[in-house]
């Protein structure tokens, strides 16, 4: 995982909210924590106290960093920018810190990306990127911009881990007042893909099946919808 530099140590995590569909609540006591994400947890939770006022939050698809960054949006009042109509938002922006997510999703807006960082440089503000992939990889081809994107801050956040993976699906079940024993929580981890999405649309296909049948959901209901999923059978989209 990268790591910020040693004179800008993080201190350690408070809980924040990951807004993960369903009913979920908003409480600091309710986000599930764990090494693959605690970085970014708490790059998030010590704003405006940022090392840089540029930070690139990289991470997989379904590793949550889009949660975390719509978390941050609503606590710093941030603008969401477009990745691909920057220059709409430079002349309102002012000093109000901002978003882009996915940045690198398609060809990255090098001369608009630059502007705004400089914007927000001058400003005294903040800025977000979250991306698949760190700035070394975007092929940045503009000297000034890869400039500014080296000294940016990098944190990475990865795939799901057992404990996390199992803590999100039991606060999904519980967010939907849903009880699931444990042993079939620790099914779903063994056997669905690791992310934060599928992780949501099993919980949801599941408690809808459920209801449909009136049955508790059981290990065997799991691996039943899990190989459905699995052969892409049924609408599983949220």
């Amino acid at each position: 995982m990268s790591q910020m530099p040693d004179n800008n140590k993080i201190d350690p995590p408070r809980q924040l909210p990951l807004d993960l569909g369903h009913g979920t609540g908003y409480s600091r006591d309710e986000l599930v924590v764990s090494g693959t994400n605690s970085q970014a947890v708490a790059l998030v939770d010590r704003w405006p106290d940022w090392p840089s006022p540029v930070v690139v939050l990289a991470g997989p698809a379904g590793s949550g960093k889009t949660h975390l960054a719509s978390i941050w949006r609503a606590r710093a009042g941030a603008v969401k920018v477009d990745a691909g109509r920057i220059g709409d938002c430079m002349a309102s922006l002012g000093a109000r810190p901002a978003l882009i997510d996915d940045v690198d999703a398609g060809p990255v807006d090098e001369e608009g990306l630059f502007h705004l960082i400089n914007t927000v440089r001058a400003a005294g503000s903040t800025l977000l990127l979250t991306a698949r992939r760190f700035p070394s990889a975007w092929g940045v081809s503009l000297p000034d911009l890869a400039s500014r994107l080296k000294a940016a801050a990098m944190v990475e956040i990865h795939e799901p881990d057992d404990l996390l993976l199992a803590g999100v699906i039991t606060k999904l079940f519980a967010d939907r007042q849903v009880e699931v024993e444990p042993h079939v929580v620790q099914y779903l981890v063994r056997r669905i893909e690791r992310s934060l999405a599928t992780a949501m649309r099993v919980v949801e296909r599941l408690d809808r099946t459920a209801l449909e049948r009136k049955t508790p959901i059981t290990r065997a209901l799991a691996a039943e919808t899990v190989s459905a999923m699995d052969e892409g059978q049924g609408e599983f989209e949220i």
